[in-house]
């Protein structure tokens, strides 16, 4: 067990932001949170990075946890000019010619020279968790990183994040709508809607009544299809000696 949410709840006014939440995050996890505007998300991982103590309830981290967060809204102050090396660079103990190697393993060294503020979303989200990756942390959290992004960026990010997860020995909690996006990848999905409504595996929890409830039934019938149709094209790959 990396962290534990253990029956937490937040109260604002007379609303319950959160209730009763149970959550444990293991190593090698990839969990997607989803839920609509209001559900309670960005607060559940507040709650979780220590940024606010729940009205109820205790979160429980392992020794020595080591957690990076690539926030939902990172502002540029466009008057500051800084390179994407620099940025990385920012505050770390860290050789330039590490981060060169970083960002070969992750493909984005050609956005090392460009300025910050010149950078798209999908850019701008690449170097943020590549600075995040620098300290070598056992969880990464991200809220909501494909914001902004048309679908060829959503693509292309997570082709970025599913190259991380492969490749290191870390895990992944993550604020998203794009499930039908992350769905190869993703071992468990938790439906937020103020409190957990459910959670499971991504392939069994689109028949679940209270995650067709939440999201109606043209959106968990368009997850079961994607489903199907990208473990036909998965295995129709491995199958092919030309690929």
């Amino acid at each position: 067990m990396l962290i534990k949410a253990n029956n937490i709840s937040v109260v604002r006014g007379n609303k319950k932001i959160l209730e009763d939440i149970n959550l444990s995050i293991d190593s090698k996890d990839f969990i997607t949170i989803l839920g609509p505007n209001g559900a309670g998300k960005s607060m559940l991982l507040k709650c979780l990075l220590g940024f606010f103590k729940p009205d109820e309830g205790e979160i429980i981290k392992s020794d020595n946890l080591k957690i990076s967060y690539s926030p939902q809204d990172f502002i540029i102050d466009k008057s500051i000019p800084i390179t994407a090396l620099d940025f990385i660079m920012l505050n770390k103990k860290i050789e330039k010619d590490a981060i060169i190697n970083i960002s070969k393993d992750f493909f984005i060294e050609d956005l090392l020279k460009k300025q910050l503020s010149y950078l798209s979303g999908g850019e701008l989200q690449k170097v943020l968790i590549t600075r995040s990756l620098i300290d070598n942390p056992d969880l990464l959290i991200l809220d909501e990183p494909t914001q902004n992004l048309d679908v060829s960026g959503q693509l292309n990010f997570y082709k970025f994040l599913n190259k991380i997860y492969e490749e290191r020995d870390i895990s992944i909690l993550m604020v998203s709508h794009d499930l039908h996006m992350v769905i190869s990848t993703t071992k468990k999905v938790i439906c937020l809607s103020n409190h957990i409504c459910c959670s499971g595996e991504p392939s069994k929890i689109t028949q679940d009544p209270e995650f067709i409830t939440l999201f109606g039934h043209d959106f968990a019938n368009m997850m079961s299809l994607y489903k199907h149709d990208f473990n036909h094209t998965h295995h129709t790959h491995k199958g092919d000696k030309n690929a």
